[in-house]
C-alpha cells in the first residue's frame, strides 16, 4: 500500500498536470514562458486542490533552481531575507513559493519589492482568493495573476485511472461516482479519501466512503465564485427585491463557512447604498443585525441575519444618497474650493441667522454657488422626506 497518495502521484511535468489547460498547453504563453525559464514572478489563485503548489514545483524543476516553499500565516520577514543573502551571488536564482498569499502583511509585501525589481529570486504566490483584493499595486506592478480552475470530473476520472494502475483494489460503481464527485473539484481531497478507504478495506463500497465523508464538499470560500461573486448575486437580488433569491445566495453564503461579520457588513452598506431614506429603519435593523450577529455567532445567527435579508428585500430602494454624495465628491475633486460665507465660520464673522429664532427656518445663503446634488427618488419616505424640507421652507408646521 503506497502511503501519501496525494503526494506520490503529484504531476511532476507541465505535460502531467490536469485540468488548467489553458496554462500547459504548449501554444499557451504560460508554458512557453516555462520552457523558456523566463517566467515573471506570479501569483495563482483558485480552489483548494487544483495544482497551485504542484505547478510551483514543476517550475523549479524546470529551471533546475533552489525551491524554497514558505507560508504566509507563519511566515517571518526575516526568512525573505536570509533566502536572498544566501544566493546573492549565485547564478540560478531561487524560486519561493509563498501559499496563503492573500495573508501576506503590508510590511511583508513592501521587502519583497526591491528584490522582485531586481530579479533576486522567482516570486510566486498561491490563494484560493483572488489575489488581486489583497496584494499591493506595487506587487501586482511587478507581476503576473493566473486563474486556476476546479478540476473537472473526467480530470479527476483520469487521475482515478492513474491510480488504479498501480494499486490494486476494487470499488463499486457508484461509490466510484461518490468518490469523484464529492471532492469539489479537489484532487487532493479525492486521493486523501481514497487512500483512508483502501486502508480499512481493499473493496470500496459506497457505505464505507459515506462513513469517511459524510457529505459532499462545497467549494465554500475557497473559490472566487463563491466568495465574490455569491455577495455580488445576493446585493443584486436584494436591489432586485428578490426575496426567495436572496435567502438562497445568504444560505450558500453561511453553507460555505462564510463568516457573519463578512455578510453583515455588506447588509449595512445595501441598506444605505440602495435603500437610503426612503426606508431609513433599514440602516438602523441592518446595523442592529452586524452587532448582534457578531456577539451571537452561528448558527443562531442565520436567524438574524435571514430576517435583515427579508426585510432588506422587501424595503422600497433608492440610490439617491448614494448618487448625491458621489456627485458632491465629483465635484469637490475637480473644482476649486469653495469659501463658507464668513457667518458660517467659526466664530462667525457678522451677522448668522440662527434658524430657531424664526420657527425653525430663514432665508440665508449657505454656498457662494447655487449647486445641486440630491434629487429626490420620491420613493418610500424619501417623499415625506421631500414634504417636509417643503413645509419646513414655508414655515408650515411638519405634523
Amino acid at each position: 500500500m503506497i502511503n501519501d497518495l496525494p503526494n506520490y502521484f503529484r504531476p511532476k511535468t507541465l505535460e502531467d498536470v490536469l485540468g488548467q489547460r489553458h496554462l500547459v498547453d504548449p501554444k499557451s504563453p504560460f508554458y512557453k514562458l516555462v520552457k523558456k525559464r523566463d517566467l515573471p514572478h506570479s501569483f495563482f489563485y483558485g480552489p483548494a486542490g487544483c495544482g497551485k503548489t504542484t505547478m510551483a514545483k514543476i517550475i523549479a524543476g524546470e529551471f533546475d533552481a533552489p525551491y524554497y516553499e514558505l507560508d504566509a500565516t507563519s511566515l517571518k520577514v526575516e526568512q525573505f531575507r536570509k533566502i536572498f543573502a544566501t544566493h546573492k551571488s549565485s547564478l540560478i536564482k531561487p524560486v519561493i513559493f509563498i501559499d496563503e498569499v492573500h495573508r501576506l502583511s503590508k510590511t511583508q509585501q513592501e521587502v519583497l519589492l526591491l528584490p522582485m525589481e531586481r530579479n533576486e529570486a522567482l516570486i510566486i504566490g498561491a490563494s484560493t482568493e483572488n489575489p488581486y483584493f489583497s496584494l499591493t499595486s506595487a506587487i501586482r506592478s511587478r507581476s503576473m495573476l493566473f486563474e486556476f480552475k476546479a478540476l473537472g470530473f473526467e480530470d479527476l476520472e483520469v487521475l482515478f485511472e492513474k491510480v488504479a494502475k498501480e494499486i490494486e483494489f476494487e470499488i463499486d460503481d457508484d461509490a466510484k461516482q461518490y468518490l469523484i464527485s464529492s471532492c469539489a473539484g479537489d484532487s487532493r481531497a479525492m486521493l486523501n479519501l481514497l487512500e483512508f478507504a483502501l486502508k480499512a478495506n481493499t473493496h470500496i463500497k459506497l457505505d464505507d466512503l459515506r462513513v469517511l465523508r459524510a457529505d459532499m464538499l462545497k467549494d465554500g470560500m475557497s473559490s472566487i465564485e463563491s466568495h465574490y461573486n455569491l455577495a455580488s448575486a445576493l446585493i443584486k437580488s436584494l436591489r432586485g427585491s428578490d426575496i426567495d433569491a436572496s435567502l438562497y445566495y445568504l444560505a450558500r453564503l453561511i453553507d460555505g463557512g462564510e463568516s457573519v461579520e463578512f455578510i453583515a457588513r455588506r447588509l449595512v452598506i445595501f441598506a444605505s447604498e440602495d435603500i437610503g431614506n426612503a426606508n431609513p429603519n433599514a440602516l438602523n435593523l441592518a446595523t442592529s443585525t452586524m452587532i448582534s450577529s457578531s456577539k451571537i455567532g452561528y448558527p443562531e445567527s442565520r436567524i438574524i441575519l435571514s430576517q435583515c435579508v427579508i426585510y432588506l428585500a422587501s424595503s422600497p430602494k433608492s440610490n439617491s444618497a448614494y448618487k448625491a454624495i458621489n456627485k458632491a465628491l465629483d465635484y469637490v475633486k475637480n473644482n476649486p474650493y469653495l469659501n463658507a460665507p464668513p457667518y458660517l465660520k467659526s466664530p462667525p464673522q457678522g451677522e448668522y441667522l440662527y434658524p430657531h429664532d424664526f420657527g425653525g427656518w430663514v432665508e440665508q445663503r449657505y454656498l457662494e454657488k447655487n449647486l445641486k446634488f440630491y434629487e429626490s427618488s420620491k420613493i418610500g419616505f424619501e417623499k415625506s422626506l421631500d414634504e417636509w424640507i417643503k413645509k419646513i421652507k414655508k414655515g408650515d408646521s411638519t405634523d
